[in-house]
């Protein structure tokens, strides 16, 4: 049997296994230790503008940045909903309602027009947001100049989902340092891991300081255990730090390894009747972490995202539809949504194809070569 082709799996850069060693020598192995303090002194250094946190999951990070920006039972927080239900979950692990919000053509990220509408709107309800959430979608940076305004005019924090973005840049700046608040994720499947893992990143260093305390289960400073807060187990343990250690080490590697991908299913797919990839705007930067594509069949001859998704598959190759919008799932049915449609096209022509930076030359090629013969 063929050796299966998949989505996005980890790639080790090869000096992991050092960091992690040093934990175990020096029996450091809770969430705490020189890893973690490295960790995050590395992410420092690369995103340039932000201080950060090293925290158990993208996911954890959302939830503390909404505890931070003040968010509670009751509240509006303003979403994208093309996202993955990550980006709106915390939001109701707090009490408040998701507002979510469709995405403009350009990027596939939250529509600034829609954005504002949504504002004005709430507002006049007698609901002030209390705080956005945009999404750098597939690693392809949103139009945060335009959301930032938005957002400045209505005085709402920003918290940036940068979960797919690390190594991406808006206008010479990373993504994650954008907002009030910016959350990375390091999952199995995104462009570095440490296993399982997220920071939170913010410009506030005092802020930063007290999703720490948060994460740690707000054990205040007392010989016996004192707590005046509700504190998470959300802090990363040092092994695992250790691995983001050495995975940070081969970053822009990946980075341009994952680009090198797309290029190549520029260049192999193209030209394909009803093919169409999204480009980066000006002054955007993608790691391209998945690729994307979007099937249009009218203009395939019926070719659809669901036969190629299918054709692959026969073949031991991953390849999934895009994120389904969040106004869509089942679970916030009754979520206020400012819809333009623009989703639900992407959702209904759009595929993600293997984008591993382990990938070879021959299974791109092996990818590319089966799409292709649906058109012949």
């Amino acid at each position: 049997m063929s050796e299966k082709i998949w989505l996005s799996s980890p790639h080790m850069g090869g000096t992991e296994q050092r960091f992690v060693t040093t934990a175990f020598e020096t029996n450091w192995v809770a969430p705490l230790g020189s890893n973690v303090d490295g960790f995050e002194h590395d992410l420092e250094q690369f995103l340039q503008g932000s201080h950060v946190a090293a925290l158990s999951s993208g996911t954890a990070a959302l939830h503390l940045a909404l505890i931070l920006t003040g968010v509670g039972a009751g509240d509006e927080v303003i979403c994208q909903s093309m996202t993955f239900s990550a980006s709106a979950n915390p939001i109701v692990y707090q009490g408040a309602t998701p507002v979510f919000i469709d995405s403009e053509k350009d990027t596939w990220n939250m529509d600034p027009v829609l954005l504002e509408q949504a504002i004005k709107d709430r507002m006049a309800k007698g609901k002030k947001p209390k705080a956005i959430v945009p999404v750098h979608l597939y690693g392809m940076p949103a139009k945060m100049n335009e959301i930032l305004a938005v957002a400045a005019k209505y005085e709402i924090p920003v918290i940036e989902d940068a979960a797919e973005a690390l190594g991406s840049r808006y206008h010479n700046k990373a993504c994650g340092t954008l907002g009030d608040f910016g959350v990375l994720s390091f999952n199995g499947n995104k462009i570095i891991t440490t296993s399982g893992g997220g920071a939170l990143t913010g410009k506030d260093q005092a802020a930063i300081a007290k999703s720490r305390f948060l994460a740690s289960q707000a054990r205040d400073p007392a010989p016996h255990y004192e707590h005046t807060h509700i504190g998470y187990n959300y802090r990363m343990s040092n092994i695992c730090a250790g691995i983001g250690r050495g995975q940070m080490e081969v970053l822009a590697k990946r980075v341009e390894q994952r680009r090198s991908n797309y290029q190549h299913y520029l260049k192999t797919l193209g030209d394909l009747p009803g093919v169409t990839f999204v480009a980066e705007p000006s002054g955007s930067f993608s790691n391209r972490w998945l690729s994307t594509v979007l099937i249009d069949p009218a203009q395939s001859n019926g070719i659809t995202r669901e036969i190629i998704r299918l054709a692959l598959d026969k073949h031991i190759i991953e390849s999934r539809p895009l994120w389904k919008p969040m106004h869509l799932q089942p679970v916030f049915a009754d979520a206020p949504a400012y819809v333009n449609g623009v989703s639900e096209q992407l959702f209904e022509y759009g595929l993600c194809l293997p984008s591993g930076s382990n990938l070879t030359t021959a299974q791109l090629e092996q990818t590319t070569n089966i799409i292709r013969t649906l058109w012949k």
